[in-house]
């Protein structure tokens, strides 16, 4: 229906740009989501000449709601803003970031508050075209032995995805595959993680990984190892609304005691294994072409890994 309706509009982008030009500097939660609504109209038309941008609501490092505009590589532009709940509804709570529009660091731009109105932020239902392929991690420990390869993928492999897959020949349905890499670590005696994985015969749920660690090694043991049983691998369920699914992937002590070279081929393999597990469980579900996607991520992947760590 929106699509139809914007097509019958003559210069409907330059209309849409124009106007998302005004409320990209928001200052309270109906112009954040006018903003949004305007990026969902830009995605179905088109930016033309302009950088293509979505609009996300997410969630700060204190909790508290976080609106900002990131292109395909998740660099972010316009306002960055944190915002606080208020008896009233919500408000910008000050701690705003400017970003240009090109690369570059933030500004600050003051600490004044916003009206407080009682509405909902809105996140962008639609989602323009970008590497589907998410990779995250869950604690930032990790052995010592495993600081380079991260450091690799992080630097590395993560901008690579994001230039050289391609998303527009895959198709709409999904947004984002996130693979949440965990890996085990040893800081102190206090704070320290090891996971053991557990045997995929045993279809272990979550509710059965202690007493089958207690089955494995004793309660001296597990508590000064911190040792913890977990399956390699756990799929979340894909959902159409945002177009993303989530995969756990974790790691245990000795994926870190093998070469660098070796963790980047272990570690790729892992990889590929999640998102090619994804392809099966969704290809009968979703118009996406997975074996296209699937051969480029694959093919990242490989160069990736015979790439010598530190060069």
């Amino acid at each position: 229906m929106l699509r139809e309706f914007l097509s019958g509009i003559d210069g409907v982008r330059e209309l849409l740009l124009t106007e998302f030009q005004r409320y990209s500097h928001y200052q309270n939660a109906t112009e954040w989501n006018i903003a949004v609504r305007l990026c969902e109209c830009l995605a179905i038309v088109g930016w033309g000449d302009r950088e293509p941008l979505e609009a996300v609501k997410g969630v700060s490092f204190n909790g508290r709601p976080n609106t900002f505009f990131v292109n395909r590589n998740a660099e972010p532009r316009f306002l960055d803003a944190v915002w606080s709940s208020r008896n009233s509804g919500v408000a910008i709570d000050g701690r705003l970031s400017f970003f240009h529009d090109g690369s570059g660091s933030p500004i600050p731009i003051g600490e004044e508050t916003g009206e407080p109105q009682p509405y909902l932020l809105a996140t962008q239902r639609n989602w323009i075209a970008k590497n589907p392929i998410f990779i995250t991690r869950g604690l930032a420990n990790c052995y010592e032995n495993s600081k380079a390869v991260i450091d690799s993928l992080e630097k590395e492999l993560k901008p690579e995805l994001n230039v050289r897959m391609r998303p527009e020949l895959y198709g709409a349905a999904i947004n984002r595959i996130v693979l949440n890499c965990s890996f085990s670590f040893y800081d102190n005696y206090h704070c320290k993680t090891n996971y053991i994985i557990a045997d995929d015969s045993l279809k272990l749920k979550q509710k059965d990984f202690y007493s089958a660690l207690l089955g494995m090694f004793s309660q001296k043991e597990i508590d000064d190892n911190g040792y913890y049983l977990r399956n390699r691998f756990t799929y979340g369920p894909f959902r159409s609304s945002t177009g993303m699914m989530r995969v756990g992937i974790v790691f245990e002590k000795e994926f870190s005691e093998q070469s660098p070279c070796r963790q980047k081929q272990v570690l790729s393999e892992y990889l590929i294994q999640a998102v090619r597990q994804c392809g099966r469980r969704l290809r009968r579900k979703i118009d996406y072409d997975f074996e296209l996607m699937e051969a480029d991520f694959s093919a990242i992947l490989q160069e990736w890994s015979e790439k010598e760590v530190g060069r």
